[in-house]
């Protein structure tokens, strides 16, 4: 295998190599795994997809060969992420003083801060001389509000698992968020602790099992303090394998105590929406609107809500 990658390399350029050796790895073969270079290769979700499925099954030393590739695939599309969302995201100009330019000059409070200057000059006219000017700062709002994303991580799962994984380590930057991840097949396992780092967040999900809907949103529902200022969003096919008066009473109860709800349905490998449309519906008449939304489309309903 290596005598073939680096024939590769020597024909065709490193780049080639990489993408050839990427589809390798792709069609199951563990073996190129090693041979791929973490500085070359081109980033994508279904490359990371492929290693991290096959990493699940590696001893851990042949693991920890793995993890400089893995960190570099998942920050290169985490920042990638982030440069699409950030704008959806935002903080809005507050006009508080401040001693250093960080901003637009804030003229009336400049004035109302060196009133003590104001000289009347021969002509009559009266000059101010800002010796403390003030400046327009970038502020935030409170970190107030509570985001709980409940992730389905049941087998049909995986597209889906990796994009609310890398999006839910983005927004645990914007200060305006407490954000929470829900791992959830037919357990719970709350993840939050790794949501910083989506690398650990990543190798820390385990894709498969069946679906218990009702039972991410329960975790979920034990987490809300202010209603009003909490977003809980599922991220699932909706295929809940569990009798679907559980799951309706968890998002009548959710929707009833005044928490801001939406169900982000699950999206195939090209990007098109694949979910139970018949549960779907169901949910939406009991108070949860469903959408099959990309990142981005996500990142501005959170945008919208917190504004």
């Amino acid at each position: 295998m290596r005598e073939w990658s680096e024939e590769l390399a020597v024909l065709f350029g490193p780049g080639i190599r990489e993408e050839v050796l990427a589809a390798a790895a792709a069609s199951g073969r563990r073996d190129v795994l090693a041979e791929l270079d973490a500085d070359s290769v081109r980033p994508s979700v279904d490359l990371l997809r492929t290693v991290l499925r096959h990493a699940g099954g590696l001893p851990e030393a042949r693991l920890a060969a793995l993890r400089p590739l893995v960190r570099r695939l998942v920050d290169a599309l985490t920042r990638q992420l982030a440069t699409r969302l950030r704008p959806a995201l935002h903080g809005t100009t507050l006009p508080r003083p401040g001693r250093r330019p960080g901003g637009g000059l804030d003229l009336p409070r400049t004035l109302r801060a060196n009133l003590a200057t104001a000289r009347r000059g021969p002509d009559g006219t009266v000059r101010v001389t800002p010796e403390r000017p003030v400046f327009r700062t970038r502020g935030r709002r409170a970190a107030d509000w509570r985001l709980i994303l409940v992730t389905d991580v049941s087998g049909s799962m995986e597209a889906s698992t990796v994009w609310a994984a890398l999006t839910a380590s983005v927004l645990a930057g914007v200060p305006t968020l407490s954000t929470h991840f829900l791992a959830f097949s037919t357990e719970v396992i709350d993840l939050t602790g790794h949501v910083d780092d989506p690398l650990s967040l990543l190798l820390e999900v385990s894709v498969g099992g069946g679906t218990h809907i009702a039972a991410g949103l329960r975790h979920a529902r034990a987490l809300v303090t202010v209603p009003s200022r909490t977003l809980v969003v599922v991220v699932s096919d909706f295929e809940e394998g569990y009798p679907l008066g559980g799951l309706l009473a968890e998002v009548r109860a959710l929707v009833g105590a005044g928490c801001h709800v939406l169900g982000c349905a699950s999206l195939d490998d090209t990007g098109r929406p694949r979910y139970s449309t018949a549960v779907a519906g169901q949910l939406v008449a009991a108070g949860m609107p469903v959408a099959a939304l990309s990142p981005l489309e996500l990142a501005r309903w959170v945008g919208e809500k917190i504004a």
